[in-house]
């Protein structure tokens, strides 16, 4: 059984990744930025923006606000357009900070209790309602990022870059 707290911890932690994420993207050039490199979705770009795609996509379901449909700049607007998102890191930064605190804002409002009952959300890739246990989306969510950023770091290896520290234990109190 997960809690408000561990969603807190989490938003924490995810912030945390992200504003070191950014500081490597930062130092890349645009052509290491938009590269191919044989993932899933493509280059580090088009991680980076399906990863904020689905932490966006994820907060319009839970807090009911706005989603991404629309703000993609090609056609459609699910998960294989959403590398397209921002259509580069100048975009991108500023929405992920806002989505960052959006995940935030969400958590601290999630109280102490256990996150139970179920939660059930349109999902476009099954062309259908989808109902799960409520603390499993929760989890799914910061599963997803993790997922990720996971291939985001092995992405920024092969540039020759260092890439973000990724350990719990060291994030610092002040994120």
């Amino acid at each position: 059984m997960i809690t408000g707290s561990y969603a807190r911890e989490m938003a924490r932690y995810n912030h945390w990744q992200n504003k070191q994420l950014a500081e490597f993207l930062q130092a890349l050039t645009p052509e290491e930025l938009i590269r191919d490199r044989g993932a899933f979705f493509g280059s580090i770009m088009g991680t980076a923006n399906h990863l904020l795609w689905g932490d966006w996509m994820w907060m319009s379901r839970f807090d009911k606000g706005p989603g991404p449909q629309g703000n993609i700049h090609r056609a459609g607007g699910g998960i294989h357009e959403s590398v397209f998102l921002c259509p580069d890191l100048a975009a991108w930064l500023p929405l992920r900070e806002t989505v960052d605190a959006r995940i935030s804002g969400w958590a601290e409002a999630l109280g102490d209790v256990p996150l139970t009952g179920s939660f059930t959300w349109y999902s476009a890739a099954k062309e259908g309602d989808v109902t799960m246990p409520y603390a499993h989306c929760v989890i799914h969510l910061f599963n997803h990022q993790t997922h990720h950023r996971g291939q985001l770091h092995k992405m920024l290896t092969e540039t020759g870059s260092e890439a973000p520290v990724s350990d719990l234990v060291f994030m610092p109190q002040e994120v």
